[in-house]
């Protein structure tokens, strides 16, 4: 229940940082999968996530955009872990003049993750249930994709997009394996739902 607490909390700080700066907000939902990059693109079962951030606008040109990103998000992966993480990216586009974009970003991210099943601890010769604290992690990453900007002709437009994440865990479990591989696939949207002030 806390941790839904705390992504509930950071998701409102991600919209706040967007309403004071007046950027855009993002919003996605992924599937997330713990496989070799590359290999597959739809992975199942499904292991379900949502993510929310925003993006600042740095350069820009009639083709390119280069720009910083945060996101915070949660995933769920059945009998494995649940987590919650922040992430920083640098994104760069490639605009073509009727809406699409070829999206790139690279990243660094801190992971906590939490066992989805009873953690027991051996204590005085019994086993005895614990609570479980978590595990701190880094996660970087590497994304690309697509995406269709709804009024091509503005660099203030909405856009979908889909996009294809691969991100290392570490350290996963040192001494045995000490990085796990992971894939995320991101159907999510870019907009602006707060008005942005005209200037004088």
């Amino acid at each position: 229940m806390k941790k839904m607490q705390f992504a509930f909390w950071c998701c409102n700080l991600c919209c706040l940082l967007a309403l004071r700066a007046q950027q855009p907000v993002t919003l996605s939902i992924f599937n997330e999968s713990t496989s070799v990059p590359y290999t597959h693109l739809v992975n199942t079962p499904i292991h379900p996530g949502i993510q929310v951030g925003t993006e600042f606008n740095w350069k820009e040109s009639k083709h390119f955009r280069l720009y910083p990103s945060i996101s915070i998000g949660y995933m769920f992966h059945r009998k494995l872990f649940q987590g919650i993480y922040a992430n920083l990216e640098l994104g760069l586009d490639y605009k073509t003049s009727f809406g699409l974009n070829l999206k790139s970003k690279i990243g660094l991210g801190y992971l906590h993750t939490f066992s989805t099943q009873q953690e027991f601890q051996f204590e005085d010769g019994n086993y005895v249930s614990r609570r479980d604290t978590g595990n701190p992690r880094l996660m970087p990453s590497i994304t690309t994709g697509l995406g269709y900007r709804l009024s091509p002709k503005e660099n203030d437009s909405a856009e979908i997009f889909l996009l294809y994440q691969s991100w290392l865990e570490y350290p996963y479990s040192p001494g045995f394996i000490p990085l796990m591989s992971h894939t995320s696939l991101h159907l999510g949207a870019r907009f602006y739902p707060f008005e942005k002030k005209k200037q004088p």
